[in-house]
């Protein structure tokens, strides 16, 4: 498979939140970024720029597990991510700037997407006939259906 790039529409979630709350008057922080499609990545990895121009803050530092060994991670905090007409809030794991953006599998997941190989571009889940639907795996209450009682 060749490489999967799109363009994201990235918001700061906090600046967004303060708007939407009508607590400050400001436009949220927003910026556009390429990002590599990768399957084997578990989140949303940005490049210290992106991170700076969106004006995040730093949530913690993590020690991870990684192919070349241990190591340890800066984590900041959420940001909103418009791809496609769908949208999803991630936390943002720091890259160095010298590597590509990353979109992993979990913000994919949650948006409905899936990688076409054949054509190398991402396309919404084609099982789900156009639409954007959320897969849950257990049955909540308010989801679970009535079962008929057998006489």
């Amino acid at each position: 498979m060749g490489k999967v790039i799109v363009k994201l529409r990235l918001t700061n979630l906090g600046d967004l939140l303060l708007k939407q709350r009508q607590i400050v008057e400001g436009e949220p922080r927003v910026t556009e970024a390429e990002v590599l499609v990768d399957t084997g990545a578990t989140g949303l990895a940005l490049k210290p720029s992106v991170i700076k121009a969106l004006g995040l803050r730093k949530q913690e530092t993590r020690r991870v597990s990684t192919v070349t060994g241990r190591a340890f991670i800066n984590r900041y905090e959420p940001v909103r991510v418009d791809l496609m007409d769908r949208y999803g809030n991630f936390d943002v794991t720091e890259i160095p700037e010298t590597v590509p953006n990353l979109l992993g599998q979990i913000p994919l997941e949650e948006m409905d997407f899936v990688v076409d190989p054949k054509r190398r571009r991402l396309i919404p889940n084609p099982e789900r006939g156009g639409d954007w639907i959320l897969e849950l795996f257990h049955a909540t209450p308010a989801v679970r259906r009535k079962r008929k009682r057998r006489p």
